[in-house]
């Protein structure tokens, strides 16, 4: 197998997620949190999500509410995440040499297929839209985190997250 663009992690990971959301959604509750997620290292990514019916039925709900692996929906879908694995794992092994420019890519690819699907409307618009935070989250959680939030979403979605949640940005600031 060629080495995968970040062309073609993007557009798996764009199928992946859309149907893997997709499902989610089907459930019929209303969230109100949809990430994929990967490590520090990386690491293929999974979604995670929370919604308000969800939330209700924690028992730590203070505590939960921007936790991504105390999600009932950590990595549901993971099904649809198979091609993104392969392609993930056909990149080169991150080292010395490219461990920065092939994790920005990465991320790049994460990014920009979330980025795609609300392009689209998958995530919803108008009012229900300024209602969901999406975003791609490095865990444990860093100031990236924030930047991309602020890059993905409409400021409204974000207000509760940034207040909770957020890490400072690398200037030491909250957004």
């Amino acid at each position: 197998m060629a080495v995968p663009t970040v062309g073609e992690l993007t557009d798996a990971v764009v199928d992946a997620a859309a149907l893997a959301f997709r499902e989610l959604f089907a459930t019929g509750e209303t969230f109100y949190y949809c990430v994929l997620i990967t490590t520090g290292e990386a690491l293929p990514p999974c979604i995670a999500a929370w919604s308000h019916e969800s939330l209700a039925r924690s028992d730590k709900p203070e505590l939960d509410r921007w936790h991504y692996a105390d999600s009932p929906f950590l990595d549901f879908g993971a099904q649809h995440f198979a091609r993104v694995r392969d392609l993930w794992l056909a990149r080169p092994a991150m080292g010395e040499d490219n461990w920065t420019a092939e994790f920005e890519l990465r991320l790049s690819a994460l990014e920009s297929a979330m980025r795609r699907l609300d392009s689209v409307g998958f995530f919803g618009s108008n009012e229900h839209r300024r209602n969901l935070m999406i975003n791609v989250e490095v865990v444990p959680p860093d100031y990236t985190n924030t930047k991309r939030a602020i890059r993905l979403n409409p400021p409204e979605s974000i207000a509760q997250w940034i207040a909770d949640a957020a890490e400072p940005l690398d200037d030491g600031t909250v957004a």
